[in-house]
């Protein structure tokens, strides 16, 4: 009896096992397989919260399947002590496991709100804006010119949120000069700027920063993101080029970058300075002769005179050969790679061709048929 008795004994046991070893399986697979949610959402964590108020919310917005599977896969990867505070993306169909990765990782916000403040050529904005998780877009809620509007009515109120987040972008062209006089004037940065940095060497890009980043440490970051960027395409250039330092690629990059806006063109536009410095001839580009005129301390706002095409500055191309001494703004990625690899052309010449791009010539009687084509255009838009 006893022998029938341990027999089933250890039967039943193993039917135990094998139903345990199932649910576990099952409940791995659920914790691993694809999440409910149908649309993101933005799931906001709270300084001092606990993954039992996380799992709350997530059941409650129909993220997870089951709380009870999702606390136990948290225990069991030992990450509930790694939650970080923040506002996180969680797109569509995202799994529990996916989820505990988002929430326990580098702790950077990934939606909600924040402030963008852009610097650019001609104007500065501050941007107050709200990542839409639905459509994965941000909607701007304020906008203005710093120094120039008004504040916002409820601005410095949305300003409260302890969530908030604050992003840099640099757009292309922008002189240092301009660039550290908008880091002095962002109201969300810290200590001093002693001196500005050199012409150049500040990469255009996004960054992504804190409420009271040391202004210093902005530009640090800004100043290895462009020697990476010049480094690499330095090293990838194209062979035979008239430039004999990291430092000419620069400025003659600077020089494309402010010639022209449109992607396609970059690469020609870089060839006809190429090919100009090949032949000895003058690079006559009005961009440096403004640099000269206004050292880099804002846009001229206006034409340049025929007193200043003759002036003699050290950034002046038609009166000096070759390339000027320092760069007259700080070029993007694009504009460094295109003056590193420019397209193979005869091109010596280009003007503007009325569409916001620039008709090109290989001849000076090419060239002057395109410059009196401009300025037929040049009147009739004055005349309308």
């Amino acid at each position: 009896m006893w022998r029938n008795f341990a027999s089933s004994a250890l039967t039943f046991l193993v039917v135990i096992l094998f139903c345990l070893g199932g649910l576990a399986m099952w409940a791995t697979n659920e914790y691993d397989a694809e999440g409910p949610l149908e649309t993101a959402i933005c799931l906001k964590v709270d300084s001092g919260s606990n993954m039992s108020r996380v799992a709350t919310s997530l059941n409650e917005q129909g993220a997870i399947s089951n709380g009870y599977i999702f606390s136990v896969g948290v225990n069991y990867s030992e990450k509930a002590q790694d939650l970080k505070a923040g506002s996180f993306l969680i797109p569509a169909g995202t799994s529990m496991r996916e989820i505990v990765d988002l929430v326990t990782g580098d702790g950077r916000s990934t939606c909600g709100s924040e402030i963008l403040y852009r610097i650019g050529v001609l104007r500065n904005e501050v941007q107050l804006r709200e990542l839409d998780p639905e459509s994965n877009r941000f909607v701007e809620k304020f906008a203005f010119e710093p120094g120039v509007d008004d504040v916002p009515v409820g601005f410095d109120a949305a300003r409260q949120d302890a969530d908030l987040r604050y992003r840099i972008a640099l757009a292309e062209g922008a002189t240092s000069w301009q660039i550290a006089e908008a880091l002095k004037a962002a109201d969300f940065l810290t200590g001093e700027i002693e001196d500005t940095p050199a012409e150049g060497t500040l990469a255009p890009d996004s960054y992504e920063v804190t409420s009271g980043t040391a202004r210093a440490d902005v530009l640090a970051e800004m100043t290895r993101r462009q020697n990476s960027v010049l480094g690499a395409a330095w090293a990838n250039r194209d062979e035979g080029l008239p430039l004999e330092s990291v430092e000419e690629a620069l400025i003659l990059a600077s020089i494309v970058e402010k010639e022209t806006g449109l992607a396609d063109e970059r690469r020609q536009v870089a060839s006809v300075f190429v090919n100009r410095l090949n032949e000895g001839m003058m690079l006559q580009t009005d961009p440096t002769v403004v640099y000269g005129v206004t050292g880099g301390k804002g846009a001229l706002g206006r034409g340049l005179r025929q007193s200043e095409l003759r002036r003699d500055t050290p950034w002046n191309t038609y009166v000096h050969a070759g390339l000027p001494p320092t760069p007259i703004a700080n070029p993007g990625k694009a504009a460094i790679e295109a003056a590193l690899n420019p397209d193979s052309t005869k091109y010596f010449y280009f003007v503007a061709d009325g569409t916001g791009g620039h008709a090109f010539a290989e001849t000076l009687r090419e060239h002057n048929e395109n410059v009196a084509e401009w300025r037929k255009i040049e009147a009739e838009r004055t005349d309308n």
